[in-house]
């Protein structure tokens, strides 16, 4: 079988957003409160999630809600064939638990949509990309609760219908994984006095599989020719060194990641966390029917972000890498990134390997880029340093291909348009290859302004990776 020595002809190339990241119009049309709306801008995760201060940067982002057609036309001239993007549930549902959806959010996506397909852009749609309403947290208790599966499937089935024939590529949680890192926006549950947190989390995962697993059999029977796939947060991680503990340490932190595409990929528990709940007296507790609905509907493709690798020793060093929210051993092999992200192209390549491998599924790199801090000179942004890093990476997606036999369909870099940082509710963190003049204390005219990596980007995409200089 001939296979290609360059990217498949019809690979697609993009990039990713959120809405709680860039929409803004936070209250606009009938939108509900998020769990992301009340959460201030800090560089301290902690602080930013106890709600100090009083600039909350998702009720403006970058105001995508009112200036689509102008960022969409940029995309275009980019030459993207796929664009990431999530819905945001209060758009649509403004407290989660209603049974009849907002027409004014319904209308919005559909006039992105349109304007995508005037372009002839394929939308890549997260339904859940942390922002579940702030009501059915406050209400309901979150993911823990049963209830919350019956309210994201009428979500997600109205989006099924409305949008049929617009969209084909749905990722039904975004980063499912994060719930052990960020469960506050994760999966919207704490664990009350009494309650073991460990076994909060896990039940809400599980209703969150089980809701997964119905969203794909809702998918189909609208339209079979979606296709559905899980989105998690991937790291490799590697051992601190060739000590035997340090090996094993390694691999029990990958077969953390690993659970949560076995039970959408394959369709149950894998032994070792059956073992794992055990041994930690964790109960599950599970409707009769679920292992049959895990099992009769897995998702089409596995989907994941990429941004750093992580190491693991048996002992600690107390020297971390702290730059994200999965924190491990600092590698000093690695260069960082202004906020300590290790940069680790091979890691990449390791990622899809590793992946692919084990599942024998399609792959997306749906999530990857660099935060950094962009200096606007004489109206022009020369961003090296990112074009650098995505090079490496994408040479890492073509090795994965060519050398590697890897099924990879499609790449949408992180943030194609500059926009609030995730993990600090910044706005100097910039990722795009669009500059949006918007600053962290919400000063700014919101003027978007070409970077270098955008015309370098533009390049890659019409030569289909083969331009990477």
């Amino acid at each position: 079988m001939n296979r290609p020595n360059v990217f498949p002809e019809d690979f697609l190339w993009g990039g990713a957003t959120a809405a709680n990241q860039f929409e803004g119009a936070w209250n606009v049309d009938g939108k509900g409160p998020s769990v992301i709306d009340g959460l201030t801008c800090s560089r301290d995760m902690k602080e930013r999630f106890s709600g100090v201060g009083d600039y909350y940067p998702s009720h403006v982002g970058i105001d995508f809600y009112h200036r689509y057609k102008e960022d969409i036309a940029l995309f275009a001239e980019m030459g993207f064939s796929i664009f990431r993007l999530s819905i945001a549930w209060t758009r649509i549902f403004p407290n989660g638990d209603e049974t009849e959806p907002n027409e004014a959010g319904l209308a919005f996506y559909d006039k992105v949509f349109d304007e995508l397909g005037k372009y002839g852009i394929e939308p890549l749609v997260t339904i859940s990309h942390f922002e579940m309403p702030q009501y059915l947290v406050d209400h309901y208790g979150g993911w823990k609760n049963r209830q919350l599966v019956d309210f994201y499937i009428r979500f997600a089935t109205t989006l099924f219908e409305r949008y049929k024939g617009k969209v084909k590529y749905w990722l039904t949680f975004n980063e499912i994984n994060m719930a052990t890192f960020i469960p506050q926006i994760s999966i919207g549950s704490v664990a009350d006095e009494g309650e073991n947190p460990e076994e909060v989390m896990y039940q809400a995962l599980h209703h969150q599989f089980v809701a997964s697993a119905l969203a794909t059999k809702e998918a189909k029977l609208i339209d079979p020719s979606n296709q559905i796939g899980c989105m998690i947060a991937y790291a490799p991680v590697y051992p601190l060194s060739p000590k035997p503990e340090d090996i094993f340490t390694a691999m029990q932190k990958e077969e953390e990641k690993h659970f949560f595409t076995d039970v959408q990929v394959k369709g149950y528990y894998p032994d070792n966390k059956l073992a794992y709940f055990a041994e930690k007296d964790i109960h599950i507790e599970a409707e009769q029917g679920d292992e049959e609905i895990l099992a009769a509907y897995p998702v089409d493709f596995i989907s994941f972000s990429y941004y750093s690798s992580g190491a693991a020793s048996f002992e600690e060093t107390g020297k971390k890498n702290n730059g994200n929210a999965m924190i491990s051993e600092k590698n000093p092999y690695l260069k960082e990134s202004e906020w300590g992200w290790a940069i680790d192209p091979l890691g990449l390549r390791t990622s899809l390997n590793t992946l692919y491998n084990r599942y024998q599924v399609p792959l997306m790199v749906v999530e990857n880029g660099l935060g950094a801090v962009d200096e606007v000179v004489d109206g022009k942004i020369h961003d090296d340093y990112r074009i650098a890093y995505l090079r490496e990476h994408i040479e890492a997606m073509r090795d994965a291909i060519v050398k590697d036999g890897v099924d990879l369909i499609a790449y949408t870099s992180w943030g194609c348009i500059d926009l609030v940082s995730a993990g600090t509710g910044e706005m100097a963190k910039r990722y795009g290859f669009i500059y949006v003049d918007r600053q962290n204390d919400g000063s700014g005219s919101l003027n978007r302004l070409k970077k270098d990596s955008f015309y370098w980007y533009k390049d890659v995409i019409a030569s289909n990776g083969a331009q990477l200089n």
